[in-house]
């Protein structure tokens, strides 16, 4: 079932560009829509994040995670294809990033599919550590790194998602790493 962009986007510019297939995933950030890029033809999700200059926290954690992945470039690690930019800079409250998509979650993959072999297994295993190999040369640590945060397609192929926790360690402090900005406002 199409649906509607009016109803996934608000009066967004560049929103004419996608054509919104279904809601694929909701959470406290927001809500990811797969949709179809009518330029190219290519199947992408959007994540749209609700007010999001409400609370700071909110705002860094977001701020975050789209610094690291327009600079993390890898085949797993999930890759930001474009950023909607509002038509109006004044109200803006909105956001919304257009990633690659995949088809779900390795929590489902896991919890859906009792033919898992060894070598699934190892395949995992081995994307996985591909990848945090490059995050920490990068001196990135995601710091929540959990099946649901592993996005995956029927062909196994895993890739690193939600960097909104991640930090990158600068110098030869690595507890440094540790510290957030929400905790430490707590202070």
């Amino acid at each position: 079932m199409v649906m509607d962009f009016k109803e996934f986007f608000t009066e967004y510019g560049e929103a004419h560009q996608y054509e919104i297939q279904e809601v694929v995933g909701k959470g406290s950030y927001g809500v990811v829509a797969a949709a179809i890029d009518t330029h190219t033809g290519e199947k992408v999700a959007i994540k749209k994040i609700n007010d999001v200059f409400e609370h700071s926290c909110e705002a860094t954690r977001i701020l975050r995670e789209i610094k690291l992945l327009r600079l993390l470039r890898h085949p797993d690690i999930v890759e930001i294809k474009h950023i909607l930019l509002p038509p109006c800079p004044r109200e803006f409250k909105d956001i919304y990033v257009v990633f690659e998509l995949m088809e779900c979650d390795l929590q489902h993959v896991i919890k859906a599919n009792d033919s898992l072999t060894a070598e699934h297994y190892q395949f995992f295993m081995y994307q996985l550590l591909r990848g945090l190999k490059y995050m920490h040369t990068a001196n990135v640590f995601h710091r929540d790194l959990k099946p649901k945060n592993i996005l995956a397609n029927a062909d196994c192929k895993l890739k690193i998602c939600d960097f909104g926790l991640a930090r990158v360690s600068l110098g030869d402090n690595p507890s440094a790493v540790f510290w957030t900005v929400c905790f430490i406002s707590l202070l």
